[in-house]
Parts: structure tokens; sequence; C-alpha cells
């Protein structure tokens, strides 16, 4: 692993640019992508920039189960407002999180997933160390599947929306074996609350109970976190 101290998010988001450029010009077609607060920065260096990205394929990590894609909370609409309004892939494969049809669309998701290899997968991690939705206790063989949320996931969650009962209590997920099978990942991290998660993930015991630290088997991932998400680690 590759450890990149930043003073913050914003340093962050032109540092990850950076290295999204690198990997362009090395011939990446097809990006993982992630929600939450973390990759925000990242997205708008994007954003603003003159990179064209309609020759390339976007998988995104996640999506909640029982939000339609024009729902403010949904990550179809999160996408949409940072990043695909202002910068079209030719095409961008979200889970789509109707609960009744849930498990045809584990399937079609991992369907699309062998059709499109992932060269480069941004991530952000948990407060418990999941990556994606990927709660601890989840095989580090798991392919896309229906999760049912933590209750600190759902309350880290809550602040997103007016009341925590509105939180959706699933999720579809691609799985760490997904996530295992992109030939470069990105890591974000930020803030001491994630600091006992990157601890985990960088110097503590592989193990299904801190999902991220399956990312010590992975030959190519680079953290970017700042000096509070570093503070627990011993070197």
């Amino acid at each position: 692993m590759k450890i990149i101290e930043v003073q913050d998010q914003i340093e962050g988001g032109k540092v990850a640019f950076d290295l999204f450029k690198e990997k362009l010009q090395e011939g990446a077609q097809t990006i993982g992508l992630a929600t939450g607060s973390s990759p925000l920065e990242f997205y708008k260096q994007i954003r603003e920039s003159d990179l064209d990205l309609s020759n390339l394929i976007s998988v995104n990590l996640d999506e909640y189960v029982g939000l339609t894609g024009d729902d403010p909370q949904s990550y179809r609409y999160f996408m949409e407002k940072n990043l695909f309004d202002a910068k079209p892939f030719k095409e961008s494969y979200l889970p789509i999180g109707v609960e009744e049809t849930a498990e045809q669309e584990v399937a079609r998701y991992n369907q699309i997933l062998e059709e499109h290899p992932v060269d480069l997968q941004i991530l952000g991690v948990g407060r418990n160390g999941h990556i994606g939705f990927n709660e601890p206790g989840t095989s580090f063989d798991s392919q896309t599947h229906l999760v049912q949320l933590d209750a600190s996931t759902i309350e880290a969650n809550s602040r997103f929306f007016d009341k925590i009962e509105d939180v959706p209590t699933k999720a579809i997920s691609m799985g760490i074996a997904n996530i295992l099978a992109a030939k470069s990942i990105v890591l974000f991290a930020y803030g001491e609350s994630k600091a006992q998660a990157i601890k985990g993930t960088v110097e503590g015991e592989k193990t299904e109970e801190v999902p991220a630290s399956a990312l010590q088997g992975h030959p190519d991932v680079t953290i970017i976190a700042d000096k509070e998400a570093l503070s627990l680690l011993s070197r």
C-alpha cells in the first residue's frame, strides 16, 4: 500500500485527480466510482477540468434499496449532480435499488462487472471499516449482493436525511471480490473518526471483521488521507 498524507480534502482531491489522469494516459477505460463526502473534491477537480470522459465507462459501488434514481438521497442522483451532468461518460452503471427485483439486479450487476473490468476503483472507508456497503463479517470472496446495513452505518448516513427513520436499511453493493478485481484502487479517508478503520486497514490483521483489510492483498492500493485519519498508525 502507498500512503499519501494530505492537508485536507482539497489537496486530497487534487492528488487523486493527478493519479486519475495518469491512469487515463496508461489506457484506463472503466472507472469504479464511490459516493459520500470523501470523493467530492476529486469529482470537483474532474468537473472543472478539460478532460473528456465520453469514451469511458463508469460503474458505481452501490445503491440504496427503496430509493428511485430521482430521489435526492439516491446514489444515482448524487452522481448526476456531482459528476455526470457536467462530465458524462459513454456509459454509467449503478445498481437499481428496486426492492421487488433486488435479487435479479444483483445478478445483472455482476454480469455488468464481468463485461467491464475495472481499471481504477475509487473508495471511501466507513468508521467500521466497510468498503462499499460490505459490512464487517462480509466474505472476502463476495460478489455483488444485497446488504442489510449495520446500525452504525445507518446512523452515520442519517446526517443526509431529515430523520434516521428515513435512512434505507438495505443496499445493493459490489462485493469485496469485485472491488479487489480492480487493477488499481484509491481510497480516501479524512478525519479522526476514520483513524481506527485506517489502522485496521493498513496494520491490523487481515480479517473479515475489518472489510477494508482485504486491501492488504491487493498489488496497487493508494490511500489518500489527512493527518487525523493516519493518527493511529505506528509508522
